[in-house]
């Protein structure tokens, strides 16, 4: 289950972010995210009364309806592109932009920039490590690295544990945090294309910051033995602020500059090597968490919270922005300028 939904979020991201225009290119990627923040924050609600096992069963439903509805999509023009087959890539892009619309700009480019990024290299995992694709690998690898050592994973899979060891309400805390996802992620969707990408990465990275600062502070208090209230609100406060923020940009933003920084020919080993990275990392943060909560309660939101400040300067420093620019424009720019 764990390697179906892995590569299921990456060729999903990639597949929507080559289908539709650069103008709502973001909002339709971040859309996909949207729908698994849905998911998830249904099964926070009615996790408090169903058993795990009904919860399995009901997860079925919607696998059996994507599978069903995957036999009736279109394929990416792009990867008709790759294979050669240019005159179906014409008609699924004619399909998907409307029977009245001038595709022949756009279908031109992307059988241009296609080739030239095939006479590159083969795309092996070995020609990920050359000089040209450097920035684009370190930009991918290096933001869903930060995103999971920034607590991501770590507070979503022991939120219940952290409310009830700050004398919050579990079922409270948790129910607070489905419900808030929504509407957060219901704003990186309208905002990604407005703003663009790098100012919500920033501005979100800066929410979680804080967010694991209030928890931090909430457990030194305790610690401090403050009033039992005092820990708990700011729990509470700072959870709900990290999940928000999260939400609003990091979420679902990294994956859209996944699915726009790598050319056509390295794409399916470059996303192969950044979801690894981000399943190592995801594991790491969940299975070091309880080890060092216990260590130091309070230190591990702050440490959280420095890689949450790290990604604010990693995206002022190295990330483009890539709004409104067309997937080609994008990767020639980071690509065929490194060589």
């Amino acid at each position: 289950m764990g390697v179906g939904y892995m590569i299921i979020v990456y060729v999903t991201n990639i597949y929507v972010a080559e289908i539709t225009p650069r103008q709502t290119r973001g909002a339709l990627t971040a859309c996909n995210v949207m729908m698994l923040v849905l998911g998830v924050s249904l099964m926070f609600v009615i996790g408090n009364f169903l058993a795990w096992r009904t919860l399995a069963i009901c997860a079925l439903v919607p696998s059996v309806v994507q599978t069903i509805g995957l036999f009736f999509v279109p394929e990416s023009p792009r990867w008709l592109a790759k294979i050669n087959r240019e005159t179906e890539m014409a008609s699924t892009l004619q399909r998907l932009r409307g029977k009245d619309v001038d595709i022949y700009l756009e279908s031109a480019a992307i059988m241009e920039h296609t080739k030239i990024f095939e006479q590159l290299s083969k795309g092996s995992i070995f020609d990920l490590f050359q000089r040209k694709y450097a920035h684009s690998l370190v930009i991918g690898i290096g933001i869903m690295l930060l995103v999971q050592f920034g607590g991501n994973n770590g507070i979503l899979s022991y939120a219940s544990s952290i409310f009830e060891d700050a004398g919050a309400s579990s079922s409270v805390g948790t129910t607070c945090m489905a419900i808030i996802q929504i509407p957060f992620t219901a704003l990186n969707v309208v905002l990604v294309d407005k703003i663009g990408r790098r100012p919500l990465l920033m501005a979100s990275a800066a929410g979680t910051c804080l967010g694991n600062i209030l928890a931090g502070l909430a457990f030194l208090f305790q610690d401090l033995h403050y009033p039992r209230e005092i820990p708990s609100t700011l729990v509470l406060s700072g959870i709900l602020v990290f999940s928000a923020s999260t939400s609003a940009g990091l979420n679902g933003t990294p994956w859209i500059l996944v699915s726009e920084i790598f050319p056509v020919n390295i794409r399916g080993v470059a996303g192969s090597l950044v979801v690894f990275c981000l399943s190592v990392s995801s594991w790491i943060v969940i299975f070091s968490f309880n080890f060092i909560f216990e260590w130091s309660s309070a230190g591990i939101f702050f440490t959280y919270a420095a890689f949450c400040g790290a990604i604010v300067i990693f995206v002022a420093k190295l990330v483009p922005e890539t709004n409104g620019r067309s997937l080609e424009e994008i990767q020639a720019s980071l690509t065929l300028l490194q060589q």
